[in-house]
This record gives C-alpha cells, structure tokens and sequence, in this order.
C-alpha cells in the first residue's frame, strides 16, 4: 500500500464529500474506485465538455435558428424597439 496527498480547494473538497456521503462512500473510497477504473479500462472515466442540452433544449436551439434565418430571408417582421413590438401587438 502506498499514500498519495493532493493539494484541493476546500469548497471543491466539501463539495465532492457531500457527493460521496450521498452515495454512502468517503473521498478515499471514490478516489480509489476512479483510480481503479482507470486501470481496469485504460480510461478516464470523465468528460472534458460542456454539459450537453437535453432534448427540450435542442428543441428550443432549432426552432431559435429557424426565426434567425426567417428573419434574416425577410419573412418575419423584426422590432427595433419593446414599444413598437407591444404597439404591433394591439391591433
């Protein structure tokens, strides 16, 4: 056996300690578990991007697109103003 010290912000220490309790698990167990993932796959177990949006958000991506682009043929009126899009509004 051997021991291994890291250096670690104290948040980012308290955060994943409530992370690993929620589990039912202590850093030390985590920490070892990562590790051993690691060997047995030839991997790291985590991701260096953003968090991907869920369908409702890629949803709302697409049909964001579609206005800009309408917009941008013409076919869709754009407002330079909050006042002038409420006066379109009552008609």
């Amino acid at each position: 056996m051997t021991s291994y010290a890291i250096r670690v912000d104290e948040n980012l220490k308290a955060g994943a300690s409530e992370v690993a309790r929620s589990f039912g698990l202590d850093l030390a167990s985590v920490t070892r578990a990562f590790w051993t993932y690691m060997v047995r796959t030839g991997s790291i177990p985590i991701t260096f991007d953003g968090e991907q949006p869920n369908e409702d958000s890629l949803e709302a991506i697409r049909e964001t697109e579609e206005i800009f682009a309408a917009h941008a043929r013409g076919e869709i009126k754009g407002y330079s103003s909050a006042a002038e899009m409420f006066a379109a509004l009552e008609l």
